[in-house]
């Protein structure tokens, strides 16, 4: 199957979680750490969340980098990459960060009736598409349609459900893992992944290509298929 190539990035306490339960979002990732996830999504095609993500942070998922917005231009592309949003109820608010920020294109992937009454609330919205990959919303069949887009690299940013969907379905190629020097201990907070059949068992282990720090924070990158 043709299909980009896909990095799953998150910030994670040591404890495993990606937030804590309050009402504000919880600062996991030092300045040094959000720089190279700067760099990260300039040298992306598009980023992929989920709509928890979207309704929980109101994210802009933009290129934050002046020069790396230059560069992008330069090299015919948009400042920002591509933004992409997977949505079993198609519950999104057109106002969002999300929707109302940025150069290039949105995408929300929405199917069943969900889709329909979805094109509805985004009707005349301008540079947002509403697509349906078909039933079931699995990853690789929104994968298949990024690369008919021309998307050739993506960056998917969470939150629990998407990155737990990809690494189950075995469709990560890397895994940037960044892990802070604390621990959150709610069981109420959301967690870097939930329950699932992996594809990276016990049985077949990812592959540790890089550790490093970043002040005190802990960079991991792993190749899911074992691969340099």
């Amino acid at each position: 199957m043709e299909r980009p190539y896909t990095i799953l990035s998150c910030a994670v306490s040591v404890d495993g979680y990606i937030d804590d339960a309050g009402p504000d979002r919880l600062r996991l990732s030092n300045a040094a750490d959000f720089d190279e996830v700067d760099e990260l999504r300039a040298g992306c095609d598009a980023i992929l969340v989920g709509a928890e993500t979207v309704r929980r942070d109101n994210p802009r998922l933009l290129v934050r980098s002046a020069e790396r917005r230059r560069r992008r231009i330069a090299e015919g592309r948009t400042g920002d990459p591509v933004k992409a949003v997977l949505s079993t109820s198609g519950r999104l608010d057109p106002k969002a960060r999300f929707f109302t920020t940025g150069d290039a294109p949105k995408l929300i992937y929405v199917n069943g009736d969900a889709h329909t009454r979805t094109r509805e609330r985004f009707l005349g919205i301008r540079g947002v598409d509403v697509a349906d990959p078909g039933a079931p919303l699995d990853a690789s069949s929104v994968l298949a349609d990024l690369a008919r887009r021309g998307i050739e690299r993506l960056l998917v940013e969470g939150g629990t459900q998407v990155h737990t969907l990809f690494l189950a379905s075995g469709l990560a190629d890397e895994l940037r893992l960044a892990v802070a020097p604390f621990f959150v201990g709610d069981s109420a907070a959301p967690r870097f992944t939930g329950p699932g059949a992996f594809a990276n068992g016990p049985a077949n282990p990812m592959r540790l290509a890089e550790a490093r720090t970043i002040g005190d924070m802990a960079v991991l990158r792993y190749l899911p298929g074992g691969t340099a």
